[in-house]
């Protein structure tokens, strides 16, 4: 049954905008600021050669040139096949949001609102920017810890944000029906743009600057020369170019496939009406915030003296554009829409005349159904391509205009430096790989539209397209036993259950049913033997003539002997963390390098990039999908491998951090004694056919020790226990790995100049602002995650980097990164959890030493430390 109003919102006709599905206007909604001016025309003359070619003139590929351009990066090229914003940019809504539940990209959101905020004045063209602020709503009390989850993440950064009271929120909002609402988090820079305004107020920069934007000029090829530049053609005529960035919008995947790649994108329709005048709306004396009702699942905005409503719908009611994915984008397709389909979004009209009654008694003057393009996880994909040489990226937008201003400042930055200016590894375009079928990418991104305003739990898990083909030997064995986690396509087991415990999916903000089954296993590790699938590692088999001489550009530690293997980080020009690897030194000058799952290509492209740039005589192998990996840890680990091999395990025999190849039963492993646990372990790497009756033996062989299956949380508390540090968390492109406390690893005094050897020599003279410290809290029933902010005298000094609850002292435990003069052992500050501060205190790290130490200290006669 329609609400009132609703049913009239089904047959109404729209008005004055021009006719439905037709190009119309170069904007998507009526009386927009700037429609006035018309298209700045193209340039007449042509360059052959480029320092950048830049392929799409959407909001993102015209930022991208305006600020290489700004920063001095003569002969940029802009390619466009039509005319400026056609594709997803000229119907864009342009909502414009400093939040992000996502702490790197909160940086290009600032950044994107601080460009738009002195475009106009810079280039005099206006770009009708309104900031009224917004408002998410929360009407559950689940989405207020959210809100309160947001906020700890919010102390240390320079945006401003709030959580307001119903009160508040009515005084700004006054249309609003308030039965419902708990809180608002309120941004008050927020608010939207006119996104064809804007693009063309960046056009007008990007000339000013120097750069070149043709169009049309569709490129028809893609050329990769020996030399690692590009003849990229067009009808107009050949460009060669240094570099090119693929910013086509939704025409990305046609210029990746010019070069054999399939990126994973899937255009989606998007919808949103435009109501005619209000009175109550006009009648107002300021605009009114942008509303997003999250339990709704749409947007609300004032526009002009009425209001423009937009819904996501549910993964089942959304529309994927399917032909596009199966014949490619219609060739002539540029400022097109699709019908409209009002029964799609019609629960969520209902909802949002609930929450605004106004609603009722508009009429609809414009409703606009274009196609926006999404990756799996919504994220776009930005920075250089693995295994394509100066193929840069900048594509899978679903929400351009907030990102276009950050995201071509964060690009232009990395392609003038050489290196990222802050960490975004989460749109690193590398984070998919073959295994990202088309079917894969089309559940994942309905899921993900649909999903869109869902409540976002730490330890989040999505289920769509899972599994992949990415599944170790393991998974049949092991899936009915665990909760998976999802790590670069691999299925990898978080944590175990046994008969009567609580086996669902149960998110929380809070301790919940994994807990106790997760101390379980740490006790399981620490006391007896555990067994755990790494195989998502990533992995890199090294050799040749040059190798040697490559890794001892590439990592800060030096080179193991042949036999052992350590721990070693490249790092960037300006000394920060890039990567943290193992390096194994199999024979003379063959190596086997493991990163983190999520690393894979991330590293893999560094170094294969280095490689060709020094003109080493290297043959570097991915075999990340070839191996499957074991870990066994605990005191009783030796025990039970020892049953399975006749090489001599014993402690002076097979010493910490060697290497070895050997059988177990009679399957070839390389074994590695490494545990990220800090006990007595080893990393199994075999062929991944082996993997069920490797797993099968050595369970079979642990009975009377005990064995027993452990999982990543557990793993993630005993590296915390014994200070590990994890990439990604306490050390990446925003650290250096001086004030992460790894300079253990890192040989300043070595021969080799290795990559960002120089800049870390200067911030060691210097001296460093900020250490990375350990710290212990008694809590609630809430552990730290990471990101939470650190409180000291009533004001934010810093934030935690990972956390959790530390099954030995029943207190929860973080890593977190505080000034200097608050780094001493005892100081007390406090962190913020759920909208609570509570007294923490920095401790000698490690709360748990290590086996080795231990086992050294014993040998001493000095005493285990907990």
């Amino acid at each position: 049954m329609l609400l009132p109003g609703a049913q009239r919102l089904r047959g109404i006709l729209l008005r004055s905008c021009g006719r439905l599905g037709s190009p119309g206007r170069p904007r998507s909604i009526c009386g927009r600021e700037g429609e006035e001016k018309l298209p700045l025309s193209a340039e007449t003359r042509w360059k052959d050669r480029a320092e950048t070619v830049i392929i799409g003139g959407g909001c993102v590929g015209v930022s991208l040139a305006y600020h290489l351009a700004k920063a001095g990066m003569k002969d940029v090229v802009l390619l466009e096949k039509s005319e400026l914003t056609a594709g997803s940019t000229w119907h864009a809504a342009g909502l414009t949001t400093y939040f992000h539940p996502g702490i790197n990209l909160k940086k290009i959101h600032y950044d994107s609102i601080k460009l738009y905020e002195k475009l106009e004045e810079e280039t005099g063209q206006v770009v009708g920017f309104h900031q009224p602020g917004s408002i998410r709503l929360a009407t559950t009390p689940v989405r207020v810890d959210e809100f309160k989850y947001q906020m700890t993440r919010t102390g240390w950064h320079a945006t401003e944000q709030y959580i307001i009271g119903p009160e508040k929120i009515q005084e700004m909002f006054p249309l609003l029906n308030m039965n419902k609402v708990l809180a608002g988090l309120y941004n008050p820079g927020d608010g939207h743009i006119d996104p064809y305004s804007l693009t063309m107020a960046l056009a007008a920069g990007a000339r000013k600057y120097g750069a070149l934007l043709k169009y049309p000029a569709p490129v028809t090829s893609l050329k990769p020369r020996s030399d690692g530049t590009w003849d990229v053609e067009t009808p107009q005529g050949s460009v060669r170019a240094n570099r090119i960035v693929n910013a086509a919008g939704f025409w990305a995947r046609e210029v990746g496939k010019m070069m054999g790649l399939e990126h994973p994108l899937i255009p989606v329709q998007h919808q949103y009406v435009v109501t005619s005048t209000i009175p109550e709306v006009k009648a107002l004396k300021r605009e009114l915030p942008v509303l997003r009702d999250l339990e709704g699942s749409f947007y609300l905005r004032q526009e002009r003296d009425g209001l423009l409503f937009g819904p996501y719908e549910s993964q089942e009611k959304m529309k994927v554009q399917d032909s596009w994915v199966t014949n490619g984008v219609p060739p002539g397709f540029g400022k097109e829409l699709f019908e409209s389909d009002l029964d799609r979004i019609m629960e969520h009209i209902e909802v949002a005349m609930e929450m605004v009654p106004v609603l009722k008694k508009a009429d609809i003057i414009n409703v606009v159904n274009g196609p926006i393009t999404y990756s799996p996880d919504i994220l776009p994909m930005v920075g250089p391509h693995q295994g394509v040489r100066n193929y840069w990226v900048a594509i899978g937008f679903g929400y351009g205009i907030i990102h276009a201003g950050g995201v071509g400042k964060y690009l232009s930055d990395w392609i003038l430096h050489g290196e990222p200016p802050f960490d975004l590894i989460e749109l690193d375009p590398n984070r998919y790989g073959k295994w990202t079928t088309t079917q894969y990418t089309e559940a994942k991104a309905r899921e993900s539209y649909g999903f869109n305003n869902i409540v976002g739990y730490p330890k989040e898990e999505r289920f769509a397209g899972r599994p992949t083909q990415r599944v170790s030997g393991l998974y049949q064995s092991l899936e009915s036993k665990c909760s998976m986690g999802f790590h670069a396509g691999w299925e990898q087991p978080h944590w175990f259950y046994k008969p009567g415990q609580d086996t669902q999916y149960r998110p929380s903000f809070h301790r919940t049913n994994w807990f106790e089954p997760v101390g379980s296993e740490y006790k399981q590790v620490m006391q007896r033997v555990g067994v755990i699938d790494l195989t998502p590692f990533g992995k890199f088999n090294i050799k040749g003539r040059d190798s040697i001489r490559l890794l001892d550009h590439l990592f800060a530690n030096i080179i193991p002997k042949v036999g052992f293997t350590n721990i070693s980080h490249m790092l960037t020009p300006k000394g920060r963390v890039y990567a943290e690897l193992t390096v194994s030194h199999q024979s003379p000058g063959e190596f086997l390098l493991i990163t983190g799952s999520g690393s894979e290509l991330h590293d893999l492209r560094w170094i294969e990039e280095e490689a060709v740039k020094g003109g080493y005589d290297v043959e570097i192998k991915n075999i990340t999908d070839e191996l499957g990996v074991l870990g066994v840890a605990g005191p009783r680990a030796r025990k039970v491998l020892q049953k399975l091999t006749s090489e001599d395990l014993s402690e002076d025999v097979f010493k910490f951090l060697q290497t070895k190849s050997l059988k177990i039963s009679n399957i070839p492993v390389t074994a590695i004694r490494i545990s990220y646990t800090g006990e007595l372990g080893w990393e199994l790497y075999h062929r991944r056919e082996d993997s069920v009756a490797l797993y099968d033996m050595i369970m079979n062989a642990g009975q009377e020790e005990g064995i027993d299956n452990f999982g990543t949380y557990a793993m993630n508390a005993l590296r915390l226990e014994k200070a590990f540090r994890a990439w990604g968390s306490e050390m990446n492109c925003d650290t250096n790995p001086l004030e992460a406390g790894l300079e253990y690893f890192v040989k300043l005094n070595k021969p080799a100049d290795f990559i960002g050897k120089q800049a870390l020599k200067q911030i060691k003279a210097k001296g460093l602002k900020r250490r990375l410290v350990c710290l212990t809290l008694a809590t609630d029933d809430v552990d730290p995650e990471g990101n939470e902010s650190i409180w000291y005298n009533g004001k934010v000094v810093g934030n935690t980097t990972s956390g959790s609850y530390s099954y030995s002292i029943q207190k929860s435990l973080a890593f977190a990164y505080v000034p200097i003069e608050l780094s001493e052992v005892g100081q007390q500050v406090e962190v913020e959890l759920l909208g609570k501060n509570y007294p923490a205190v920095i401790i000698q790290e490690p709360l748990v030493l290590t086996e080795p130490t231990r086992n050294r200290l014993q040998k001493k006669g000095g005493k285990d430390k907990t």
